[in-house]
């Protein structure tokens, strides 16, 4: 039988008790092994080449100096497929739409106090390592209320699927969650895209992190790509 290579993460927290207890809870997840916690985005970058990360979980308020989102950039300038995690406080989810087109693949947001729940960070940390776009569950639950007209023209079923998407679910657990055939997901993701106007027949399109910047955005924020 084979074994599923540790993620290798990294935390950049600036506050101590926090930092710590992430890495307690990080070691509960067994797909990944902490290799460096550090306090500020400085720090953190001075050791990537040593650490050589897979995934980096960034506070967005380090304090003085940079920011997660600038620590995350820098990031991926040294690995452009390193995956990142963002927590904050707050819902500011509008900081994903902001990001360049070559660089929307592999971002997850958490909620801080979403952590303690081990499913939704495994699904974000695992998520952002296969360049996917993972949201908190609440950040999700805010969009679904909105119901934005970009969406119109879904289905129930398919913004249900949607939502499930944009937590990070692979098409087989969407599949066991809604008692439905992996091969019908595959089909509604599909039609999802096309509704959408998504490209889906190029993976470097990465049309599944594309329908979760649409399912976010407000009518007034829609982003904008190349297609």
């Amino acid at each position: 039988m084979t074994e599923h290579k540790a993620l290798r993460l990294i935390v950049v927290e600036d506050e101590d008790l926090l930092r710590d207890l992430l890495v307690v809870s990080l070691e509960n997840i067994s797909p990944v092994r902490v290799i460096g916690a550090y306090a500020d985005g400085q720090t953190a970058t001075q050791h990537f080449s040593q650490d050589q990360p897979d995934v980096a979980l960034l506070d967005i308020n380090l304090g003085p100096g940079w920011t997660g989102v600038e620590t995350a950039m820098r990031f991926r300038t040294l690995n452009p497929d390193i995956g990142i995690v963002l927590l904050s406080n707050y819902a500011r989810p509008e900081l994903l739409s902001s990001l360049p087109e070559s660089s929307l693949h592999g971002w997850s947001y958490l909620l801080k106090r979403s952590v303690r729940d081990l499913s939704t960070l495994t699904r974000a940390i695992e998520g952002a390592a296969a360049g996917l776009m993972v949201l908190d569950p609440e950040l999700v639950k805010m969009a679904q209320s909105r119901r934005s007209s970009h969406l119109k023209d879904l289905t129930p079923r398919q913004s249900q699927i949607l939502a499930l998407v944009a937590q990070g679910y692979t098409n087989l657990a969407i599949a066991k969650a809604l008692f439905l055939s992996e091969k019908s997901v595959e089909n509604h993701l599909t039609t999802i895209y096309s509704t959408l106007h998504i490209e889906s027949s190029n993976p470097e399109q990465h049309a599944r992190v594309k329908a979760v910047l649409l399912f976010l955005s407000s009518d007034h924020d829609s982003p904008r790509w190349d297609s």
